[in-house]
């Protein structure tokens, strides 16, 4: 078999249960592509040696027999998953150095169900970001271009490394982590498939936090059938974690049947955005349609509480992130500034800290501090938390009233030029995350799917917003708009 790299986790799970290839070969292959792939600098450590023990230990289990569906295959790891002797670096300068002694429960669930990890992804700063340029490592870049324009655009962020990485077919699927959108807009930008599942069915043990009630872990994946296999071997209770759910974790797989007759697919009406591209409200509109052809019912549903739901999220994401980064210090572990005669510890901290932070994580850290602080907290944060209660009340009302997912589009725009959006006003790059903050703050899952091109022949994606725990069910609404869909587009090879 040629371009072992371009197949998916499926195809290449059949593959190797026929015996038509090895993980071995498909490790080989990936790496090959990897090499050749600096240039959108997805990988910022790659682990050759740990992927290719991992395959033939995958290829020897194969042989045996009753191996699981993830067993041989290659995969990568977003650096904000902690991976035992392997650089952690959040893509900080901060962690500079940081190995962990152990290993994050996500990954080593990967790892147990015998996939290949072929080294570590780029992305945003400790997860904070929409275009993956907030990186120690330096920007992340989109293997998509605009029509004959060579400007480097974004792959999304905070995963833009794992969206570049699989829609350039570097890796066969990626780990993800998604506080406000980070999974769902970098796969839309991506012509890629991202789920962010119920908060609580992957575990964030080992995972660097950002907001800790906000973070969940998920996969990035070339398909939705792809979702379901590497979802199910993240997921499951961890007692590592009090925030993960006692669940049984079922077949995703199994249940993608592609059959949504008589399901009631919500349409809100607050996501018709002012400004909106008439393309993504055509986008919208068709996708409904599709769904509607294969035997859904399109009802138009209210959520009154969206408008308020960015700031409300810029206010709690960041406040929490004030209280995670406290322990960046310079004290244990990752980088300490160089201190000069008569530096006290307040000293070490102030200066490790503006060393060690870019600035996007400074500017979040110091929205947090303010939130939060004694003459604030109620005005802001407290405010903040009551809204979100709000927001996840309008869901539940949606769902109770007999709506079993909601259509929304995943982006406000296809992917930009790298550097269009600048430092001087963050408030359009926060943006970007319109259409994803609600199912964070009301910790449902939601899945991205792509769904057409722009008039530049850039990817568009589609949400798909579900009920808590029904991440099966949801990718089945998923798979059914994927099919209808029918979206093949590649990116052109000029890396």
């Amino acid at each position: 078999m040629s371009d072992l790299n371009k197949l998916g986790l499926a195809e290449a799970r059949d593959a190797l249960r026929k015996g038509e290839t090895t993980s071995v070969e498909l490790t080989e292959a990936c790496l090959k592509a990897i090499d050749a792939a600096d240039a959108l600098n997805a990988f910022v450590h790659k682990t050759p040696e740990i992927a290719m023990e991992r395959a033939k230990a995958a290829d020897e289990r194969i042989k045996a027999g009753g191996a699981p569906s993830m067993c041989g295959l290659p995969v990568g790891i977003k650096d904000l998953f902690c991976t035992k002797g392997v650089p952690s670096q959040a893509a900080s300068k901060i962690l500079e150095g940081f190995k962990p002694e152990y290993e994050s429960t996500v990954s080593q669930k990967l790892a147990d169900a015998g996939s290949v990890m072929l080294g570590k992804l780029n992305m945003d700063e400790f997860a904070m970001g929409s275009s993956n340029e907030t990186s120690v490592y330096g920007n992340a870049v989109s293997p998509w271009r605009r029509g004959n324009d060579d400007a480097q655009l974004t792959p999304g962020g905070s995963s833009g490394g794992s969206a570049s990485a699989v829609a350039a077919d570097l890796c066969l699927a990626a780990t993800g982590t998604d506080t406000g959108g980070s999974i769902r807009q970098p796969a839309a930008f991506t012509g890629t498939v991202g789920i962010k599942p119920t908060y609580g069915r992957c575990s964030r043990w080992g995972i660097v936090a950002f907001a800790s009630s906000l973070d969940q872990a998920g996969p990035m994946t070339k398909s939705v059938r792809d979702a379901a296999i590497m979802l199910e071997a993240m997921c499951g209770h961890d007692p590592k974690d009090s925030t993960s759910a006692e669940l049984a974790v079922p077949d995703f797989e199994a249940m993608l049947t592609g059959d949504i007759r008589g399901k009631k697919i919500g349409i809100p009406k607050e996501y018709r955005m002012d400004g909106m591209p008439g393309e993504i409200g055509k986008l919208w509109a068709d996708g409904a349609e599709m769904l509607k052809a294969a035997g859904a019912e399109i009802v138009d549903i209210s959520l009154p509480h969206t408008k308020y739901a960015l700031p409300a999220y810029y206010v709690i994401a960041p406040a929490e992130a004030s209280s995670n980064l406290a322990r960046y210090d310079g004290v244990r572990y990752g980088r300490r500034a160089t201190l000069e005669a008569g530096d006290g510890i307040t000293e070490m901290y102030e200066k490790t800290r503006a060393e060690g932070f870019g600035h996007e994580v400074q500017r979040r850290v110091m929205v947090g501090t303010y939130v939060l602080s004694a003459g604030f907290y109620d005005a802001y944060y407290n405010r903040a938390r009551r809204v979100r209660t709000l927001i996840k009340k309008d869901f539940e009302d949606a769902f109770a009233a007999g709506v079993d997912a909601i259509l929304t589009p995943a982006t406000p725009s296809a992917a930009f030029g790298l550097g269009e959006m600048t430092e001087a006003d963050p408030v359009q790059m926060y943006l970007n995350d319109v259409f994803t903050v609600t199912v964070n703050l009301a910790g449902l899952p939601g899945v991205a799917v792509p769904a057409g091109l722009d008039s530049q022949g850039l990817p568009l994606g589609l949400q798909l917003i579900g009920k808590p725990w029904e991440e099966g069910d949801l990718l089945n609404t998923a798979y059914a708009l994927e099919n209808a869909a029918g979206f093949v587009a590649k990116p052109q090879q000029w890396w």
